[in-house]
């Protein structure tokens, strides 16, 4: 395990140690890890640590991934080939998000959410970055939160600006000012 992605998990760990309020809104329960986006594949190798971690916390623990979530929706549609051939011609892109895929994704996951997890589960959001160009991560997060009764854990490739609260996904994208508690690998 790399360096980084153990004290993220350190990190991880020592937010889990905390015991879980009652009563929290549903932004106050969404954690972001984030970690630079050069560390993709070593936090993908490691990520049942964070799943151990959430086991000895006694918590129960939930993976979502989201990497193939935009080619299986792709796949599903009716008028695929039409637009793969015009791709400015997909229903509802706005404002540089796809608001057909993104309200199809987070029914699906809303739905896994209810039927696998309660209120001492650990959420897990996993390849977030290939949401880019097609939806926004807070988009995906403000249209699951609610669902999420424990905690809901966001892997974010990117950064975070604590001065603002922002988050960049990717480090290219602007940010977006979000309050969900930063988990950070410190130096």
């Amino acid at each position: 395990m790399s360096s980084k992605v153990a004290k993220l998990v350190s990190a991880y760990r020592q937010h889990l140690t905390v015991p879980w309020q009652a009563g929290l809104a549903a932004i106050q329960r969404v954690i972001f890890a984030v970690y630079d986006k050069t560390d993709e594949l070593r936090l993908r190798a490691n990520v049942e640590e964070f799943a151990l971690v959430t086991q000895q916390a006694g918590k129960k623990w939930l993976l979502l991934d989201l990497t193939n979530a935009f080619p299986e929706w792709m796949a599903a549609q009716e008028y695929r080939d039409a637009y793969f051939e015009s791709p400015e011609d997909l229903a509802g892109y706005q404002a540089g998000e796809l608001t057909e895929f993104i309200a199809d994704l987070t029914t699906q996951l809303k739905s896994r959410i209810s039927a696998e997890a309660d209120a001492d589960t650990v959420v897990a959001l996993m390849g977030v970055g290939t949401l880019f160009g097609l939806a926004r991560v807070s988009s995906v997060v403000e249209g699951i939160k609610e669902a999420v009764e424990g905690r809901l854990l966001v892997f974010f490739p990117g950064e975070h600006h604590p001065e603002n609260h922002t988050y960049r996904l990717l480090d290219a994208r602007d940010g977006w000012n979000y309050l969900a508690v930063p988990l950070l690998a410190k130096d």
